[in-house]
């Protein structure tokens, strides 16, 4: 679904990815696991293609990503769309405007039509009779599934997650969580989740990537993961300070 090939991305003279290569399978949930500053969010900007890269490629089912935004940058939003960290709705719009506003602003689809499909991304997320509040009258954990419906609004083959679990309550975490899981299970949609939560990671991915210093330096499972003898995997997992990852180091 995803094939990233020698990605190497630079901003403002650093390097902040160095000739990445990453197989993202279909219908996969994938949890790029990074310290804070490691670039997790660069990576899944770059997937996106709202970061250019320095060299190398990413593909969507074999179709070079910033080729894609140039030539069809509509279709491309509807295979592959973003939640972001801070859910980034728009405050002077009702949580319905929000979550069509794409609908309204790249379709044909009626009014009517509009608010159905609202309404059916609502109720996927758990989310009822909310649709004419506005997002200063929900608590975070609601505007962060408003902001995943928003993103099934296209039906998306591929999902992109900027720490989805990060300033919420624990139950509210673990409900996102069951809900990347059902998405993959019963709309069949690709999973890209940037987080630092091990607990949320072990829970949802079938395979996991470890970012560290601009290089992945480790891919697999979870059980691969956990019995991993890589001592700065180790320290990551075990959230551990000293090591062989210096505390200063990012």
């Amino acid at each position: 679904m995803i094939q990233i090939r020698n990605l190497t991305v630079r901003l403002d003279d650093k390097v902040i990815l160095k000739d990445i290569n990453l197989d993202i399978r279909d219908k996969e949930n994938c949890v790029i696991l990074g310290r804070s500053g490691s670039g997790k969010t660069v990576l899944l900007r770059t997937i996106m293609g709202l970061i250019a890269p320095e060299s190398g490629e990413v593909l969507i089912e074999g179709v070079n990503i910033a080729v894609a935004r140039k030539e069809n940058e509509l279709e491309l939003r509807k295979k592959i769309t973003m939640v972001f960290q801070g859910s980034a709705l728009f405050d002077s719009l009702s949580v319905a405007d929000n979550v069509g506003f794409f609908l309204a602003e790249h379709t044909a689809l009626s009014a009517k039509d509009i608010r159905k499909r609202v309404g059916e991304c609502l109720q996927l997320v758990g989310l009822k009779a909310v649709e004419d509040l506005y997002p200063e009258q929900l608590s975070g954990g609601m505007q962060k599934r408003v902001a995943i419906a928003r993103a099934l609004s296209f039906q998306p083959r591929i999902l992109l997650y900027d720490e989805p679990t990060s300033g919420i309550d624990p139950i509210t975490a673990d409900l996102i969580n069951d809900f990347i899981i059902q998405f993959r299970d019963r709309l069949g949609v690709t999973s890209v989740v940037v987080s630092h939560d091990i607990e949320s990671a072990n829970k949802i991915a079938d395979r996991i990537a470890l970012l560290f210093g601009g290089e992945i330096i480790f891919c697999g499972t979870v059980k691969e993961l956990s019995s991993t003898q890589d001592a700065r995997v180790r320290q990551f997992i075990e959230g551990r300070h000293t090591g062989p990852i210096s505390y200063w180091e990012v």
